[in-house]
């Protein structure tokens, strides 16, 4: 899986750079994410799905594992970026009141503040 990660402050960015989020890539995903949400000093992980167009049911199964841990661990997720059928499949899934998802990196970051 193609991905970088950016830390401003107490916040981690994970730049998705692949179009496809499907199983070819979840158990990647999944484990970068609870990297991240293992790290003490974060308390913000920002998941940028801007290149990603398509997401499957086991891709968005990693990016709810990823909201779970970090409700249970006091911790703050969301979502930078998602396309329109990503955004879909939230919808269809009945997750978008808990999988939010933000314009940019910056409106996010002013939202959870």
């Amino acid at each position: 899986m193609k991905y970088t990660v950016e830390k401003k402050a107490s916040t981690a960015i994970l730049h998705i750079g692949e179009e496809r989020l499907d199983s070819r890539f979840t158990s990647e995903l999944k484990a970068q994410l609870l990297l991240l949400l293992n790290e003490q000093e974060l308390t913000t992980i920002l998941v940028d799905l801007k290149q990603t167009t398509y997401a499957d049911s086991s891709g968005l199964g990693a990016l709810l594992l990823g909201l779970r841990q970090a409700r249970d661990t006091g911790k703050k997720f969301a979502l930078v970026g998602a396309q329109k059928r990503v955004i879909s499949l939230i919808k269809i899934a009945h997750l978008d009141e808990l999988m939010v998802n933000y314009s940019s990196v910056a409106t996010a970051l002013k939202a959870l503040a």
